[in-house]
Formats: C-alpha cells, structure tokens, sequence
C-alpha cells in the first residue's frame, strides 16, 4: 500500500511526501503494540532520511489517519526505513488513568524479524533494530559548552542537544494541526529548553504527538509550547530539525509509549527560579521555571544554574562563590542555604561544585520519600570573589591544659591560608557546669568531618547500613531540620566531646541520655524502626564556631583534664 505524510522542514509550511508499506510487525514494542514498517519517498525524505523532531508526522493511506512516524531504523541506513505508530494505540494513551508507569525503563530498541528486514532489503545490516526517533532538544540562552557538558545525561532519556535554535515570534509559529510543529518545554524564562515534534492528530483542544514517549514518566505536567522550524539538518548519522521556541499554549498530561497527550490551555504549575549574581558589585537577575518531575528536576536546576554562572567562568579569573539563599517549600520551614566554595586544581569547572551543592539540596527535598513538596521557589545569590578563599588548619593548642566546670579556655588556631602569611586565631569555648570530671577532647575542624561524625549519617553515606540510616528521618519536616543544620564551610568549629554515650532518634541528638532512656531506644531491634535510636558512646558538650570569610579544611584533636 501507498501512502503520504505531514511534516515542516522549514519555516512554518506544512508539507506532504509519499511513502509505502513494507510490512506490519505485529506486538512490536508490546503486547498490543504494533508497527507500521514503511519507506519514505520523495526528494527530501531521500535526502534527510528520518529526521529528528519527525516523530509524530501524521500518516495518511487511502485518506484515513493511519498513524505517526515515530521510529528509525539503525544509523548510516542508505533508504529512509521508519516505524509508524498506529492511531489506535496512540488515541488510547489519553485513557490512561495511572498516577506512574515504568515506560521510562522499557526497551528503547526493538529487533525486526527476518522476514521484515528481507522486505524492506536490509536482510544484511549489522544492526536490525528499530529505535524511536530522537527528540531534538533546543537550548535558548544556553552557552554552548553547558550544552556539551550535559548532552550525555539528557541522550539517556532520548534526547539529542542541538546547537541552534532561540525564541519564536507569535506570527512565525506553526500551526498546531496534524503536520505541525509543537514543543514540550522542560525548562522557560530568561533561557528555555524545549523537545520539539509533529502533531498528529487533534480533537477539539486536545492534541496527540510525536507517535511516542519523550520521557516515559507516563502521568506528567509539560508546559506545551508552539515552534517554528528553522531548518532541517541533514546528516548520514542523525538528521535532526532546529527549533525555534514559542509561546506557552497549554500543557502535555500523557508521556506513553505510543504518544505525548495534551490540551491546550493553562500552563502547568513550575518550580520557580531566582538567581541573583554579584560580580564586581554589579548584580544580574535571571529567572525561569522549571518541569516538575523527581527523575528530572534535580538535572534541569543544575543546568540552568551552570549555565547562568558559566559567564564568569569563561573570563578565566580565579574565583570563590558565596552562595546564600532559601527553598520555600509550602507547609514546612524554608531551607536555608548558606554556603562558600573554593576554586581547586582539578579540571572540574569550579561553579560545577556550588552547582552540584545546591542540587543536592534541592534532589534530597524534591525527591523525598515521604510526600510530594509543594516548592513555591528557590531564590539564590551567588557573589563572585577574587582569588581563592581557603585556610588550612595547620596546628591547635589550648591556653592551658587544666581547667574546672563553668570557666572558658582559648583554643588558639594556627591557620595557613592559599599563598598567605599563617594567622593565629583565639577562639573561646565554655566548660558547660555540667561537664563530667577527667579528660575531654576538643575537635578542632572544618564543617565536613563535623557533619560526618554528628549529623550527615542521617541522611545515608558510603558505609555498611547507610540505607538503613536514612530511614531514621520519617517526615519532610525532620529532613529540612537536619539540612539546615548542616555546618558550613566558612566557619571554624571547636567541638567539645565527653566520653558519655548520645543517643540518635530520627532527627534529634540526645547527648548524655539517661540509662533508662539508653536501655529502651538503643534495643537492637529497634534500631531503624520509627522513634528507634542508635547509640554512640560519645557525646558533643558544648561547640562553639567563628566565621572566617574563607572556606576552612583540616582538623586537630586536642586534650583538656576537668578538675
């Protein structure tokens, strides 16, 4: 059978190319899921082969909707073989009612049976899969070595980065009807990111495109955008079409293996973004939104954050980032965050470690087992400083050895800063009344070993049992508490320890707990069970900590007899 197809190559015209049926593949890509097999005719299909943000082009035989394009085959392919999904299967992804499918981690390659590839001549190929088509992911506003720098992470989800591509005008977008171009916008603002396809059918104000899943998150909420075509890029490897992105329409409801689902209308609720940058005293604003989703958010917020920070660094000036700022999260307290990062030596961009900071942050709430947060919007500043801002702690002493409950001592602090003069610094600790007599030791160090030795356990690590540790948490509310007290790298900490055991219960602390307590909350088996405690056998007396303006490494146990 013969047939046509609907696709922009270029500007907003929506044109037709013929084809013809090379076969059907029954229960393909699933059960109930079969193929079309076809071969795309004509001068520019011949030229392109299946091209990237095809996907979804209607297909046409005998003047009924067949279905979309929405598969390749192989690479360096010499005739434009494609799958098309049929109309059936893609109608029926709008009646999905479940709140999450595991479509993401299906196979996203499909062998051809024999008789397949001897039909469509391919019977010796190196390579017998059916792949869906790639979508072309457009960055606007975006440097093009952020783009390098992440192509691999998104190419994981089936997205291919194109360099090109920027902002539509109302009047150059294509029209949103079978054929036409629309966009599934993962990021908008001040920069955009956005996977654009074809529109193959569409039902009053409901649309169905690209013939199969950008994501695979099955129930999703994507801002839909229109698109203009710039241009289709013809490549023996990947033909791929450059985007423009347009204005926001309505919302993609459905990501499923045979079709993305949406209507147009009101946008989609985002997690907005303010980043406020300081250098040189002058400040710059950006803002943008981004897709809610656990699997992806944590990715897009650091993308868009290197590549706001990603100017400063290309001026090649060494430089520390004070980064402050609050996740407001509807319900609970903010997350406050307050932190200074230190060039290094290594080949890592240096912004990469404010970015990943924040985006840790950001995952551990975001994708939080225990119930979905409402993020009304993270709000950041980040201040550019000259040179590198760190200091070594070389050597620690105190002012005396002996001393009695209720009195303070000075712990004084030799510190070697980055190609500077050593500092001595007095820092004063109290002696708590209640401090058992004999030997106590002070820690003198940097806010990373304090929290690996008091609180960041909580949150799970690299040891034996970490899983079980971050179980101890059993409420958002618990894991704001112990992300805002995490310790920070520009401060100094003494720590006073007493060999009297602590008590660990969920989010709290129970220095120097009673017996009675020890015997019921330490019981084995209670251990990481809810409102169960684990023991260790020292406790945190006092702490006292100075800020310094320079992040802060290194460590020194001292000493001390309470007479």
């Amino acid at each position: 059978m013969r047939g046509h197809a609907r696709t922009v190559f270029a500007g907003t015209e929506i044109e037709s190319f013929e084809l013809e049926v090379l076969g059907i593949m029954r229960d393909l890509v699933g059960p109930g899921q079969d193929i079309i097999l076809v071969r795309l005719l004509g001068e520019k299909p011949t030229y392109t082969g299946v091209v990237a943000g095809m996907s979804g082009s209607p297909v046409y035989i005998n003047g009924r909707l067949a279905g979309a394009i929405a598969l390749r085959f192989g690479a360096f392919t010499k005739e434009p073989i494609a799958g098309v999904t049929p109309i059936e299967n893609m109608l029926r992804a709008a009646q999905e009612k479940t709140a999450a499918v595991a479509e993401s981690d299906a196979p996203r390659r499909y062998l051809l049976p024999d008789d397949a590839l001897a039909a469509a001549g391919l019977r010796n190929v190196s390579d017998p899969y059916l792949v869906p088509i790639e979508t072309p992911l457009t960055f606007v506003g975006f440097h093009p070595e952020v783009i390098r720098r992440f192509a691999p992470e998104l190419e994981q989800y089936g997205l291919l980065a194109v360099q090109g591509g920027g902002r539509a005008a109302a009047d150059r977008t294509a029209p949103l009807e079978p054929g036409g171009a629309v966009s599934a916008a993962l990021i908008t603002g001040d920069v955009s990111i956005a996977g654009t396809c074809t529109v193959t059918h569409r039902i009053g104000d409901q649309l169905f495109a690209c013939g199969h899943w950008i994501l695979g998150y099955g129930d999703v909420q994507i801002p839909m955008a229109r698109a203009e075509i710039v241009h289709t890029v013809a490549s023996e490897l990947a033909s791929f079409k450059i985007a423009n992105i347009g204005e926001v329409v309505g919302r993609f409801e459905q990501d499923r293996r045979s079709a993305i689902v949406g209507r147009l209308g009101a946008p989609p609720p985002m997690v907005p973004v303010d980043l406020t940058i300081v250098h040189n005293g002058q400040p710059r604003k950006y803002h943008f939104e981004i897709f809610q989703h656990p699997k992806l958010s944590p990715l897009l917020l650091n993308i868009g954050l290197f590549n706001s920070l990603f100017a400063a660094i290309e001026t090649g000036e060494e430089m520390s980032y004070r980064v402050s700022g609050r996740m407001a999260v509807r319900g609970f307290p903010d997350v406050v965050i307050d932190d200074l990062f230190s060039p290094t030596d290594s080949g890592i961009p240096d912004a990469f470690f404010v970015v990943n900071n924040v985006g840790n942050t950001f995952r551990r709430v975001f994708t939080n087992p225990y119930q979905m947060p409402a993020i009304e919007g993270l709000d950041l500043t980040v201040e550019l400083l000259p040179d590198r801002l760190y200091a070594t702690i070389e050597n620690a002493w105190t002012d005396r050895s002996e001393v009695s409950p209720g009195e303070n001592i000075v712990v004084k602090v030799v510190l070697r800063p980055y190609r500077g003069p050593r500092q001595v610094r007095d820092i004063p600790i109290t002696i708590p009344l209640q401090a058992p007599r004999g030997d106590l030791r002070i820690l003198v160090s940097d806010a990373t070993l304090l929290n690996a030795i008091t609180r960041t356990f909580l949150l799970g690590g690299n040891f034996p049992g970490a899983a079980n540790f971050g179980r101890r948490i059993n409420s958002l509310e618990q894991l704001i508490t112990v992300l805002n007290r995490e310790r920070r790298s520009n401060r100094l900490y003494l720590s006073l320890f007493q060999p009297t055991p602590t008590l660990l219960v969920e989010d709290k602390i129970l220095p120097s707990a009673p017996l009675s307590q020890i015997n019921v909350l330490s019981d084995p088996n209670m251990a990481f069970r809810p409102g169960g405690g684990l023991l260790f056998y020292e406790s945190i007396l006092n702490e006292a900590s100075e800020p310094l303006g320079v992040v802060i490494t290194g460590s020194q146990w001292l000493r001390i007899t309470v007479r």
